[in-house]
């Protein structure tokens, strides 16, 4: 059986923590700033993780189990 590759564009986005969670950026924070909030902006700053319900489909593109 042949090697499954990893999504080149997953493996650019997320990035796994040690406790196995998947880390992501927030959206919205690339352009159109000028009308988002100084509190909102900073908020989007911070990374989150992944949704437990997303985390699935997420380690099939990251070609983890």
């Amino acid at each position: 059986m042949p090697k499954v590759k990893t999504n080149s564009g997953a493996k650019k986005r997320f990035v796994l923590t040690g406790s196995g969670k998947i880390k992501r950026k927030h959206a919205f924070k690339r352009h159109i700033l000028t009308k988002k909030t100084n509190k909102q902006k900073r908020y989007l700053t911070h990374s989150g993780l992944v949704a437990s319900c997303d985390c699935g489909e997420v380690r099939a593109l990251l070609a983890l189990k």
